[in-house]
C-alpha cells in the first residue's frame, strides 16, 4: 500500500502533459513535460527497481556523465548532477565500492582529484545507454520507420538549432520580448 501510495503522490506532484505548463508554444510545454518526466529521479528509479536494476539513478546519471564526457573532478560532477559535493562523495563511494570509478590526481593540477571509469565503469555505463535505448524502443513501438526517422531528423535539427542559440543567449541574454 505505501508502495502504491508514493507512486501517486510521484505522479501528482510531477506534471505529465503539456497543459499542465502555461507557456504560449505548444511546442516548448510539450518539452517542458518530456524534460520533466524524463529526467525525474523518481520516474526513472522507479522504473529502474521494477526492472532489477541493482544500479540508484543517481548512480546511473554518474556513470553516464563519465562515459559521455571522461574523467571529472568532483565539483564538476556536483554541478552537472546539480547536488553537492557531499553527496557526490557518497555516489562517488559507492561506485568506488563496486569497483565501477576510481578517484587519480588531475595531472593538470595535483591538488584536485579526477573521477575515472573503471573498465568494468565503462561496462556498466553501456549498460545504463543500453537500458536507455530499451526506454525509447518501448515509447517508439507504435510507431513506423519513417515517422521515427522524420522525428529524428527534425529533433537532431532542433538540438543543433538549440545549441547554436543557447551559445549566443549566454553571451547577450534573450532579445526583448516582440
Amino acid at each position: 500500500m505505501a508502495d502504491e501510495d508514493e507512486d501517486h503522490d510521484t505522479e501528482r506532484r510531477r506534471p505529465l502533459n503539456a497543459d499542465d505548463f502555461p507557456y504560449r508554444s505548444t511546442l516548448l510545454a510539450n518539452l517542458s513535460a518530456l524534460i520533466l518526466l524524463w529526467d525525474s529521479p523518481a520516474v526513472q528509479g522507479q522504473i529502474l527497481a521494477k526492472s532489477g536494476e541493482s544500479l540508484d539513478q543517481p548512480s546511473h546519471q554518474t556513470l553516464r556523465l563519465l562515459l559521455a564526457w571522461g574523467s571529472l573532478r568532483p565539483t564538476a560532477l556536483a554541478d552537472e548532477l546539480g547536488v553537492g559535493a557531499s553527496y557526490v562523495s557518497k555516489i562517488v563511494g559507492r561506485l568506488e565500492a563496486d569497483g565501477l570509478v576510481q578517484r587519480s590526481t588531475d595531472p593538470d593540477d595535483r591538488r584536485a582529484t579526477l573521477i575515472t571509469l573503471t573498465p568494468a565503469g565503462v561496462e556498466a555505463a553501456r549498460g545504463v545507454y543500453a537500458l536507455g535505448d530499451r526506454m525509447i524502443s518501448e515509447v517508439l513501438e507504435g510507431w513506423s520507420a519513417s515517422d521515427i526517422d522524420r522525428y529524428t531528423a527534425l529533433t537532431e535539427r532542433f538540438v543543433d538549432d538549440a545549441i547554436g542559440s543557447i551559445a549566443r543567449m549566454r553571451e547577450r541574454g534573450l532579445r526583448p520580448p516582440p
